[in-house]
């Protein structure tokens, strides 16, 4: 089973920090070249993006980071042995949840606007794109750093794996490494993530960049 992604990308890391946890064996195939046009460098993803999951040669692939993860548990539940009690979205229905669910993923899209706008495109710091996008940022994680503890107190104590957990803490520990935006005014994230990085999940899946095999 082959996982098409990035081993800098938070993407790509929540579905390996699944498979980790779940002992689902993959193989991640990197995409060295975010800036190609050709969807055959992303494993023929069309819309040019990562993660993708193609579980044979001949089977359907499947796009996007939640979409991954939640197959992922399918495979693993059919296998023998007690499932996993996982938690999505879905299972938790306050407001305060929904939305730090909805903050987190806004703020892994923000990310990668910042760090490829910025940092890949060389494009202007202090256009009003990436501006909004900087101030829309910070003000997430404002807002997830002061009701993570009412959040987390939501999320039943016998669970296996929260995929809001894993995104947050492959989010913050993205920033942590790329600087984007500060963290000094997050204690509670930045203490979280620690955390949460002790998992030999997360000890397996560091950021860092892909090296093309003509580079070695």
């Amino acid at each position: 089973m082959e996982l098409i992604g990035r081993s800098s990308s938070h993407y790509t890391r929540v579905a390996q920090i699944f498979a980790h946890e779940l002992e689902v064996p993959f193989s991640l195939v990197p995409v060295f070249d975010l800036t190609s046009t050709q969807a055959d460098c992303y494993g023929d993803n069309p819309a040019l993006k990562i993660p993708m999951l193609r579980e044979s040669a001949a089977a359907e692939p499947l796009f996007g980071a939640q979409n991954i993860c939640r197959r992922l548990v399918e495979l693993r539940r059919a296998r023998p042995g007690e499932a996993p009690q996982v938690v999505w979205p879905e299972t938790l229905t306050s407001h305060r949840s929904r939305n730090a669910n909805e903050l987190v993923w806004h703020g892994m899209a923000a990310q990668v606007q910042l760090v490829f706008g910025i940092a890949m495109g060389k494009l202007d710091a202090e256009n009003v794109y990436f501006a909004k996008a900087r101030r829309g940022f910070i003000g997430a994680l404002e807002w997830l750093d002061q009701q993570l503890p009412a959040v987390l107190a939501e999320h039943p104590p016998d669970r296996t794996l929260s995929l809001f957990e894993v995104a947050l803490f492959c989010l913050i520990d993205h920033v942590e490494t790329r600087g984007t935006v500060p963290l000094s005014g997050v204690p509670r994230l930045v203490e979280f993530s620690g955390r949460f990085g002790e998992r030999e999940s997360a000890r397996r899946t560091p950021y860092r960049f892909d090296v093309p095999p003509a580079n070695t």
